[in-house]
């Protein structure tokens, strides 16, 4: 079998179901059947063919998540090429970067947006004939440049027949890595990695015909790729596209989805909002909620220990579930089975403050080069604080340095025209090496404690694993982002992004000004508030994991700025480059 000749299978089994979604603007989602899927996929790669695309050679896509992505995808893998997708907010550079290295012959972008970086650098790749874009351009069309409909038209048209001669072992796709350090390494993944994954991953998570699925997460991205993507499209489920990152909450009250993938970034978001919210209302409704959370928390427990709640605590959780956490759920459209979270850590408190409201979100861990997904909480499994048990079919073991390593089908190919670097991450033996640091628990679970090139060694030897610590910081509702500093030092500092809005609301109610944030950020007031937010929430933590000094940063770390990955990792090595002087002036007697 191959990723073609599933989708296929999938095509004539469900016929005039829905198979995607998408909401032109200014109106309603729309549906297209997977008849009509099949045909798109069919003419487009006819169109390909026509414009000379053989089999093995590379078609890029820089696209948002839209109908014509997923074509696209099917429609490439029909005429034996190879898909290399790309993060729609990469700038022309690194476009450009991936576009030589991968020696695309042809990419497909979105919009003219999108269009016009790749113009700037055209020039400068030599392998790259044609530009196809999904929109339709307003002038006409410049040389080389085609519209999808104009590529599906001249398809539909042709009496070109394409033999699938594809073989489960060839390359699908070359996924580049976001990129924290260095430039980016291109994935190599065949059809044979994607479908064991796709294998294990279903046998664990039941996605049926009967499933809607919300795909906001990059498609250029493998996480959402297999469990956005393949998983649904092969179970015959339906995937509504959300406009922006900026409009789920309002496509999930519009699309009603049961499935749904995120980061942690979403459900840290909804929390924070849920939290604000109540801190607004009266005390009456604070304390009503508080109950409702402590109720919803018991019956958590209860459930984890593998116990049947009682009557009592059932009735009282029917209550809570009317007063107090009707309004998450129907914010999540209603008829939400599951949540499922991977791409970075998802704090403990987030997954069991859900649970408490009867959302389950299922945590899952993988990379790229393990298409993705090695472990997996799953509804019949599942444990806050991991990352779940190793999915079927793989091997797991643990090195004596603690580095999480992996063997099996679902370990990539390589790295493209890199086989240096392949080397340095496949030993000899087949065994894939992570780069994370966990353990395997008495329950056969994954714990991440974190990435082995983010250990901080003090200058007195000691490790610091910093992600458990950020991790436990971030839940302060005045802290939104945290990076820790601190190797080669004598102890732990913090660059800190405050919730501005947590700390206006707070200085309003204590008589301290906030109109001017980059004053009140140096005020002792504040500095004291979240001193103490970090000595309360790192008791259980050891002296030298003690966070000792912090700078509170005047504007949040983002894509736009290059300090985070499109998958919202942060980029320490750039971080600690501009703010360089900030981390100095924490050690002045270091210096």
């Amino acid at each position: 079998m191959t990723l073609i000749s599933m989708f296929e299978q999938s095509v004539e089994q469900h016929g005039n179901k829905p198979a995607l979604a998408h909401k032109p603007k200014g109106g309603t989602y729309q549906d297209i059947s997977y008849t009509q899927f099949g045909e798109s996929v069919d003419t487009f790669s006819k169109g390909l063919a026509i414009l000379g695309v053989q089999k093995g050679d590379r078609v890029a896509i820089l696209s948002e998540n839209r109908p014509e992505w997923a074509i696209s995808d099917f429609g490439i893998l029909k005429v034996g090429a190879i898909n290399v997708p790309m993060f729609s907010t990469l700038t022309a550079a690194q476009v450009g970067y991936i576009l030589n290295d991968s020696e695309s012959k042809i990419i497909c972008v979105s919009t003219e947006k999108q269009l016009e970086k790749v113009a700037t650098i055209h020039e400068e790749v030599p392998s790259l004939e044609q530009i196809i874009i999904y929109d339709q351009l307003e002038g006409e069309a410049p040389e080389g440049v085609y519209e999808f409909a104009d590529v599906c038209s001249q398809g539909m048209e042709t009496d070109v027949t394409l033999d699938d001669v594809t073989e489960e072992n060839e390359i699908a796709t070359i996924i580049y890595t976001s990129g924290t350090t260095g430039n980016p390494k291109g994935v190599m993944l065949t059809h044979a990695n994607f479908l064991s994954n796709y294998t294990a991953a279903k046998s664990l998570v039941d996605v049926s015909d009967t499933d809607v699925l919300l795909s906001f997460l990059p498609l250029s991205h493998v996480f959402e790729r297999l469990g956005g993507h393949y998983v649904p499209i092969f179970s015959g489920a339906k995937i509504a596209y959300a406009e922006s990152t900026f409009t789920v909450a309002q496509n999930m009250q519009e699309v009603s989805p049961t499935v749904m993938l995120s980061v942690p970034r979403l459900y840290e978001t909804m929390h924070d909002r849920v939290l604000r919210a109540v801190e607004a209302g009266s005390s009456l409704k604070q304390k009503i909620f508080h109950w409702g959370v402590s109720v919803g928390s018991k019956v958590s427990s209860e459930i984890q220990q593998g116990n049947k709640p009682s009557a009592i605590l059932n009735f009282k959780q029917s209550i809570a579930d009317k007063l107090v956490f009707a309004k998450l759920k129907t914010a999540t459209g209603g008829q939400l089975r599951f949540f499922i979270s991977g791409g970075a850590a998802l704090p403990q408190s987030i997954a069991e403050f859900f649970h408490a409201a009867g959302i389950l979100i299922l945590e899952g861990y993988g990379l790229t080069e393990t298409s993705p997904v090695i472990s997996l909480n799953y509804p019949e499994k599942w444990k806050f604080g991991t990352v779940g048990a190793p999915v079927p079919g793989i091997e797991i073991q643990i090195a004596e340095d603690g580095e999480i390593l992996t063997r099996g089908p679902h370990v990539m190919k390589g790295y493209f025209n890199n086989e240096t670097a392949t080397a340095e991450v496949i030993d000899a033996d087949g065994w894939f090496h992570t780069g994370d640091i966990g353990i395997i628990d008495e329950d056969g679970f994954i714990k991440i404690t974190d990435r082995k090139k983010n250990i901080i060694v003090l200058s007195n030897g000691k490790n610091v694993a910093p992600q458990p610590i950020e991790s436990q910081l971030v839940q302060s509702p005045y802290i939104d982002q945290i990076m820790l500093v601190g190797n080669e030092r004598k102890n732990i500092a913090a660059l800190i992004v405050p919730n501005f809005d947590a700390l206006k609301s707070w200085a309003s109610e204590n008589d301290v000004d906030n109109s001017d944030m980059p004053e009140l950020l140096k005020t002792r007031d504040v500095q004291q508030l979240i001193q103490k937010e970090i000595r309360d929430r790192l008791t259980d933590f050891a002296d030298f994991e003690q966070v000792r000094r912090f700078a509170l940063l005047e504007k949040e770390f983002s894509q736009e700025e290059d300090e985070m990955t499109p998958t919202l990792k942060l980029k320490r090595n750039v971080i600690k480059e501009k703010y360089g002087n900030v981390i100095e002036g924490m050690y002045p007697d270091e210096s």
